[in-house]
């Protein structure tokens, strides 16, 4: 969805959910960024170098699913990730809790813990333990969800005993993503959480990994066939091929499906497309025709 540069813009927003779950896309997924540093402390998580240009201005992400979910009916609305350390738990619970009402019960949350000094420093929140805090803040969000009267009690986060409502719609909770790399990032998200979420993950180190996340569903008692392993995929559709060294996702509509097709076979379950990091930055008009030529349904035309 439009989230980042000069065309994530209400009208924008609103025009891409609507189109997307028209052409029977199944969900729709932003992302989270604070600000762009003039010098930053460290590079891209994503992949290391110079921070991408679509961080230079994005729309907070809860915010933007709100409107997009106004504008539609079916369509899931998804984002990958949101940061726990810039939220307390209790005040994120209840806000994902009112989206997932206000949507009917069509949010998706992908969460991860960071990875930028500068917006850990503008959050007021401290790199160490990162970890240990992402884990209980998993707990306290289940905990907030949970069964009235909800209590918490941990080395970071309190909830005294309370009423916490509205529920989520999606019982127990919507579904829970865990992003990022590392094992323990898949020990998190085989234990405290429903799935795995992957940024752009080349597909030549896309079997790898989901070997790694199965493995750690395994290992957790969790079914590795039935883990949800969720992927953005940023790309960039050209009118010619672009033959066999190009990078996945770039290139004609039938090498892009061919690819999108490679991922699923690799063990991925869902797979979107981001427009936000294309060369340039994004365009409405030409972001509504990518769609229409990559849209399922025109797939067996």
């Amino acid at each position: 969805m439009p989230t980042a540069g000069t065309w994530a813009t209400p009208d924008a927003l609103g025009t891409v959910a609507r189109r997307a779950e028209a052409l029977g896309y199944a969900s729709a997924w932003t992302f989270q960024r604070l600000f762009y540093p003039v010098a930053p402390r460290n590079e891209y998580y994503g992949a290391p170098g110079p921070w991408p240009e679509a961080f230079r201005s994005a729309l907070d992400p809860i915010v933007t699913l709100t409107w997009a979910a106004a504008h539609t009916r079916t369509i899931r609305l998804g984002v990958s990730v949101l940061v726990m350390p810039f939220y307390q738990p209790l005040v994120l619970a209840k806000q994902l809790a009112t989206l997932d009402v206000m949507s009917a019960g069509r949010l998706d949350v992908g969460v991860g813990i960071g990875w930028s000094i500068d917006e850990f420093e503008a959050a007021g929140v401290p790199l160490d333990r990162r970890g240990a805090r992402a884990d209980e803040f998993l707990k306290a969000l289940a905990a907030a969800w949970g069964d009235d009267p909800v209590e918490f009690t941990g080395e970071f986060y309190r909830i005294p005993r309370a009423s916490v409502r509205p529920k989520p719609v999606q019982r127990p909770r919507p579904p829970l993503l865990v992003g990022g790399y590392s094992e323990t990032v898949l020990r998190r998200a085989v234990t405290l959480a429903d799935g795995y979420t992957g940024g752009n993950i080349p597909l030549a180190d896309l079997e790898g990994v989901v070997a790694r996340v199965r493995g750690a569903a395994h290992a957790a008692g969790r079914d590795p066939a039935r883990f949800p392993i969720v992927c953005r995929g940023s790309f960039r559709l050209t009118a010619e091929p672009l033959g066999a060294d190009r990078r996945a996702l770039w290139g004609s509509a039938d090498e892009i499906r061919d690819d999108i097709r490679r991922y699923e076979a690799a063990g991925v379950t869902e797979l979107f497309l981001d427009p936000n990091f294309q060369p340039g930055g994004a365009e409405l008009g030409s972001v509504l025709r990518q769609m229409e030529a990559l849209a399922p349904a025109a797939a067996g035309r």
